[in-house]
């Protein structure tokens, strides 16, 4: 097989995307994984806003396919905060050398199947393209973050964030006045903290 060419492709470095790279590689076969954010972690890495943390107990949203991290790593809540959880599944790439496999801060742009050649051909939008007999997607539902379409939204002179697109390097929200649209999750998780 030539460098861009994969028994398997996966799209996304979120827990399934680790997971799914772990256990392909224990298969024997060769995958690559193309994550559009700068490290794995998916939910959580873009999830970084204030206040983020898993509504399920954290023993129960970690691995089990391997009994030695099971032992080697204690949550320090009994529900982890985005930060933990993030340090966590890197942890997890790293303990069983899976960034190697992994091509960071790119964007799968297309994804057609070739029936000639019987192969997947995934367009990226750093012009790495390559080709994989199976696609797995491991985008999960929250990989889009769904910006509402307010009328006068794109006229606001103040700050548009979004939970699931959180800034890397934090907001300072101090002294200014915050309005919150919408009550599900994150929202219940971001109001107290702001």
């Amino acid at each position: 097989m030539a460098g861009n060419d994969f028994d398997v492709c996966v799209v996304g470095a979120g827990f399934a995307g680790v997971y799914g790279a772990y256990r392909f590689r224990e298969a024997g076969l060769r995958t690559v994984v193309i994550e559009a954010g700068d490290d794995v972690g998916g939910t959580w890495y873009w999830n970084a806003y204030p206040g983020a943390r898993c509504d399920v107990e954290s023993l129960e949203y970690s691995y089990s396919f391997s009994e030695e991290l099971q032992q080697e790593w204690e949550w320090t809540e009994r529900f982890a905060a985005q930060p933990e959880i993030q340090r966590y599944i890197a942890h997890v790439a790293d303990r069983f050398d899976l960034r190697d496999d992994m091509r960071f801060s790119t964007r799968v742009t297309s994804a057609r199947f070739d029936e000639t050649d019987a192969v997947w051909r995934v367009g990226t939008d750093r012009g790495t393209d390559v080709t994989a007999r199976f696609l797995v997607m491991a985008t999960g539902p929250l990989s889009t973050a769904n910006m509402p379409d307010i009328p006068g939204r794109d006229d606001f002179e103040g700050l548009l964030l979004h939970t699931g697109r959180w800034p890397r390097a934090g907001v300072d929200l101090t002294g200014l006045r915050v309005g919150v649209v919408g009550t599900g999750s994150s929202a219940v998780q971001l109001i107290p903290v702001v």
